[in-house]
């Protein structure tokens, strides 16, 4: 299974920091943010590694070049222009293949094991639901027997964490250009093609200085 980090956003919240450093590379406790994605996805099995890169796009592939020293081999799938979440995997499909893959929000810190996902899926997409955190208190979707459901009446509802495997099959239809990811995921959802898992291990989705240090306490407290 291939895995594609998702490294092209501006990190704008982050400014001025990110003014000059794109968000993927900002460190925390020391080691740039996507760096422990590639030891984690290396340590789970994961070989082959897409990364898609816009907002100082160079810096990030100058940077981890070819992914060798992490045991891995990386492909860029550079955009140009914004594509959002959905516009920049179908922009990556042709280095993806035919089959299912991972994907993992490059500006997310988690301990995650991501071995869990190393097998194939009953459907168009397994998505990794969290807790809601405090900045997202009502949640996205439900999870209901281990399907994800959206709007369901009356459910808990849980966070996606920016980590899941998506089939190719998910994106048909699509046109290059910028879409988003979550109205393909509602669709499928609605056919009951999507399954889902709740987040064992911490998680931060580091959108703020505020929660860049979260991830520092969490990092240090693990070592």
């Amino acid at each position: 299974m291939k895995a594609i980090i998702l490294a092209a956003g501006k990190g704008e919240r982050m400014r001025p920091l990110t003014l000059t450093t794109p968000k993927p590379l900002v460190r925390a406790a020391g080691v740039p943010l996507i760096e422990y994605h590639l030891r984690a996805l290396a340590a789970a099995g994961f070989a082959e590694i897409v990364i898609n890169q816009a907002w100082l796009g160079q810096q990030i592939e100058d940077h981890l070049g070819d992914g060798s020293r992490f045991g891995l081999s990386i492909q860029y799938s550079p955009e140009g222009e914004p594509l959002e979440t959905g516009g920049g995997i179908f922009r990556a499909l042709p280095l993806l293949g035919d089959d299912a893959f991972l994907v993992v929000n490059g500006d997310i810190w988690t301990d995650y094991d991501f071995s869990v996902l190393h097998q194939p899926i009953n459907g168009l997409a397994h998505l990794v639901l969290a807790d809601n955190p405090p900045h997202h208190p009502k949640g996205d979707f439900s999870l209901i027997d281990g399907k994800v459901h959206d709007g369901e009446p009356d459910a808990q509802t849980l966070t996606y964490s920016g980590i899941g495997v998506l089939h190719p099959q998910l994106f048909d239809g699509c046109s290059d250009g910028a879409f988003k990811l979550a109205p393909l995921l509602r669709n499928a959802m609605a056919k009951g093609e999507v399954t889902g898992e709740r987040l064992k291990g911490h998680w931060v989705d580091v959108g703020t200085y505020e929660r860049l240090a979260e991830a520092e306490a969490l990092i240090e407290a693990s070592r």
